[in-house]
């Protein structure tokens, strides 16, 4: 017999694995006690060439019977048993299995006293099942990774950085909104109910999609709609390079302004950090509502900050019932999604501050503002108010309003274009932002602000950004010096010392960023030179048309980008020449 299980040993392989396995564990009973320990080696061993040969279930059964076989290496040929298994059943996707096996690799590891980083990586099975696309075996194998991790103390974050939770909610997502654009959101609904307990999250509730404007004007009428401009066309900017026109790989946003109003709705749901506003089972929401959405990849209840998860398809969209609320009889929303950022901030809320203003609205409902925002923002809304009302900050908690104000963004503004999308660059209106410039500059007039031009000639450092940076700009500034220019700082500055400062120059040289935002306030004959990396993506249509509404003309230098792996395409980091700087002043009629 001793000799059959030799043959047997030596002439398995995989297409045969199980019949060999089958005679071997026939002919265990007759090995005798001092055969049994080198029977085991020779089990183990063809175990470890089935895991050669990827034949795993092959593989773990081999390792079981080594264990069923050894006396003394008992538990350390059970623990390779199990851990194979594991990787077996998960590469399988027999991940109902998995679970109870984790708990008897719990108890193996320490019957073995084995302390060692030899179990399976939970997580980089989840991140194979990521890069071919299956989210499901990736969902299923990072809550399995949960376990493990909480039980036997194994990886905490995933190959990119994130948490179990939060990279189980991202597919999720990547989930649920593929089901939805396909009509098929209460099967998205039932894929969330799957682990929206393990994550903490509430159940979601399907709503449709509807303009302010629909929400006003149809159906039960539970608001009130005053157009305060009516659809307008907007000229298409023309964008200047230093080295000539350039082949943009982005698409023009629309040149259709959209209407401006002020609405009121009562009894509405609204999420701080989000623009979010949902009203019985309408969510009301311009730019999901908009033709042209289709385009973009809405942001809104997937980032990080957020307290709710939301999913946008077919003219429907599922949103996360809140665990608590707080209630207010009324505000005005100057709150929603990026309103930290101060480029969002000035072009997408502070706009809304002139329809606030307008007798259409009330008087007496509170500015509701993001706490979370810089004080900057803050200044911005208490210089523009013209009507003493109270600044409320609202923190990340769901609100109910009786009654809420809301007003629009003054062009569709995509957050982001959906994968294999051009790049939307969105065209933003003078009218609506000289409206806001005027009553900016009116304000700091009859503060007795000094407006008038200097000539100075400043540099916007970035410096303390870690995105989009001049990584060459103390060479920069040095040559800039030279020639009479200062350096700033904008965000050590108030509100109205950068609006002083901006309108006050001549020359502004700067990264293509939120501190070139504040362009809006130059004077009429400023001349702007904006640095960037060379992205043809990227949104200069915006930039130039937010810029030259204030009258000031702007130029670009494309510089060199400092290649990345993960930092967006618009943000990451560049280099430009001093030659190039200098060209591009002399090209603006800057004397040197």
């Amino acid at each position: 017999m001793q000799a059959d299980f030799r043959r047997i040993l030596t002439q398995a392989h995989r297409s045969n694995g199980t019949a060999a396995l089958d005679a071997i564990e026939g002919a265990l009973a007759t090995v005798t006690d001092d055969r049994a320990e080198t029977a085991a080696q020779h089990l183990a061993t063809l175990g470890f060439r089935f895991q050669g040969e990827d034949s795993l279930d092959l593989a773990a059964r081999a390792y079981a019977l080594a264990a069923r076989t050894s006396r003394s290496h008992t538990a350390q040929y059970h623990l390779a048993a199990i851990r194979t298994r594991i990787v077996d059943l998960c590469r399988r996707q027999a991940f109902d299995a998995v679970d109870g096996l984790l708990e008897e690799l719990r108890q193996a590891k320490a019957a073995a006293g084995d302390r060692g980083p030899n179990d399976p990586s939970l997580i980089h099975i989840a991140w194979d099942y990521e890069l071919a696309g299956d989210a499901e075996g990736a969902v299923r194998s990072y809550l399995l990774a949960r376990i493990a991790r909480d039980q036997l103390g194994a990886q905490a974050l995933t190959i990119d950085g994130d948490t179990l939770e939060r990279k189980i909610r991202n597919l999720r997502i990547l989930q649920m909104t593929a089901l939805a654009e396909h009509s098929r959101h209460e099967e998205a609904q039932a894929l969330h109910e799957r682990t929206r307990h393990v994550l903490g999250l509430e159940p979601l509730q399907i709503y449709d999609i509807v303009s302010a404007r629909q929400a006003a004007t149809e159906g039960e009428g539970e608001g009130e709609y005053k157009e305060m401009l009516g659809p307008r066309r907007i000229a298409e900017p023309e964008i200047r390079f230093l080295e000539g026109p350039v082949a943009l790989t982005s698409d023009c946003g629309t040149l259709d302004a959209p209407p401006q109003y002020v609405a009121r709705f009562k009894d509405c749901l609204t999420f701080p950090r989000s623009n979010i506003v949902l009203q019985g089972n309408r969510l009301i929401y311009d730019l999901a509502a908009h033709p042209d959405s289709g385009v973009a990849d809405i942001k809104d209840g997937k980032n990080a900050d957020q307290i709710m998860t939301a999913v946008y398809g077919a003219g429907r969209a599922l949103v996360e019932e809140p665990a608590e609320t707080q209630t207010l009889d009324a505000g005005l929303m100057m709150f929603g999604l990026q309103s930290k950022n101060y480029g969002h901030w000035l072009l997408e809320f502070v706009p809304r501050m002139l329809w606030f203003n307008d007798p259409a609205c009330p008087a007496g409902f509170p500015i509701c503002i993001d706490d979370h925002m810089p004080e900057t923002h803050r200044q911005i809304v208490e210089l523009l108010d013209a009507r003493e009302r109270p600044i409320l900050p609202l923190p990340a908690q769901a609100v109910r309003f009786k009654e809420l104000g809301v007003a629009p963004v003054p062009t569709f503004f995509p957050f982001d274009a959906r994968p294999g999308v051009p790049v939307y660059d969105s065209v933003w209106p003078k009218d609506v932002l000289g409206g806001m410039r005027r009553a900016v500059l009116d304000k700091l007039a009859a503060r007795g602000v000094d407006l008038r031009s200097t000539g100075r000639r400043i540099f916007l450092s970035r410096k303390g950004f870690v995105q989009r940076q001049l990584v060459n700009e103390s060479e920069i500034i040095d040559v800039l010096a030279r020639r009479g220019f200062e350096v700033v700082y904008p965000e050590k500055l108030s509100f109205v010392e950068q609006i002083a400062l901006y309108h006050a120059a001549d020359v502004i040289v700067g990264s293509a960023s939120s501190a070139l935002t504040n362009c809006i306030f130059c004077n009429d004959n400023a001349r702007v030179v904006a640095l960037i990396h060379e992205n043809r993506s990227f949104n200069f249509r915006g930039y130039t048309s937010m810029i030259e509404s204030s009258g000031a003309k702007v130029l670009f230098i494309r510089g060199s980008t400092v290649p990345s792996d993960n930092a967006h395409p618009f943000h990451v980091n560049y280099t430009v020449t001093p030659g190039q700087v200098l060209r591009g002043l002399e090209s603006v009629g800057v004397g040197l």
